[in-house]
């Protein structure tokens, strides 16, 4: 399956809802000046002066249910196509759900599995990260050691600013997303000093931009964290939990959310409710896949192009 919005819309990219294409597993971004563009895996190639990275998200390790009961199983087929590509990433972003439960076995499953693409992991925990009994100290515990709170932390790589952020804790009604007073304080604080013309990318597991409320595909306070964004040139924000792929884009912000290596969800307002989605087996591995994206300098679009794991 490949798309290229922008193109075949016409869209501008303020305002512009691009795609919604869905189930799935990652996202390769090669950034170069900040500006995105995609490929197939198996074409991509760093961008010239630029890098690239990975994104997967919503495995659900320990998910058996009918919608996939071998999650871990299609964990494996997404990492090994990553392995068989000749555009090898830097370094690779979760965007959560990495389990299903929070239990340790779940964990250990997913960190060798994701650890055969030998790659540096950047995580932010999913709502099913953070159900043990401890609210969440056995992610923290694994992954978070260097981070701030909840476990939100940035980095720079190749001049662009990489803000992890955790909206999976204190959800709101609906199961709406949640920052809080001291995380935005703190990226407020991280924000303060950097130039305008800084590639930001922010990651996240719940979409920061409204997609559904009434299913909780949002973030209560995230227009105040996107309010700090809007004076850089170039910012993408990434992330997980709706199982699907959708873009938009608005003034100078680029929004992306992955889709899950574990199982596809209904379109929003398509079901009664969300929820892991049943496929008939045969179809269930051409609706995961992976996707990877460039950046190029100087161009505008976000251009996405997804493969199937079939």
């Amino acid at each position: 399956m490949s798309r290229d919005h922008d193109h075949e819309d016409g869209h501008t990219r303020r305002h512009a809802l691009e795609c919604m294409i869905w189930a799935g597993t990652g996202v390769v971004w090669t950034v170069a000046g900040g500006v995105p563009q995609s490929r197939l895996l198996g074409e991509a190639k760093a961008a010239e002066g630029g890098f690239s990275f990975l994104q997967i998200s919503d495995s659900h390790v320990g998910f058996d249910k009918a919608a996939n009961p071998q999650a871990l199983k299609t964990l494996e087929e997404a990492i090994d196509k990553v392995g068989a590509s000749p555009a090898k990433p830097q370094f690779m972003i979760h965007t959560g759900d990495i389990t299903h439960l929070s239990k340790a076995k779940e964990f250990d499953d997913a960190d060798q599995i994701i650890g055969r693409a030998k790659l540096d992991v950047h995580y932010v925990p999913g709502e099913h990260d953070v159900i043990d009994e401890a609210n969440g100290r056995a992610y923290l515990d694994r992954y978070g050691k260097n981070a701030k709170g909840a476990g939100w932390y940035s980095f720079d790589q190749g001049g662009v600013h990489f803000i992890g952020l955790v909206n999976v804790l204190n959800l709101k009604a609906g199961g709406l997303g949640y920052l809080g007073p001291e995380q935005l304080a703190w990226l407020a604080a991280d924000l303060k000093d950097r130039s305008n013309s800084t590639p930001i990318a922010v990651f996240a597991h719940i979409p920061l931009w409204t997609v559904y409320p009434a299913w909780g595909w949002g973030t209560d306070d995230g227009a105040m964290a996107l309010d700090m964004l809007k004076r850089f040139g170039s910012v993408t924000v990434l992330n997980g939990h709706i199982h699907q792929l959708m873009q938009k884009v608005e003034g100078n912000i680029v929004f992306h959310t992955a889709r899950s290596t574990a199982f596809p969800q209904p379109e929003p307002g398509k079901a009664p409710s969300p929820g892991p989605m049943v496929t008939p087996a045969d179809k269930l591995r051409t609706m995961l896949g992976v996707t990877t994206v460039q950046y190029r300098q100087g161009q505008t679009e976000l251009a996405i192009t997804d493969t199937s794991l079939a």
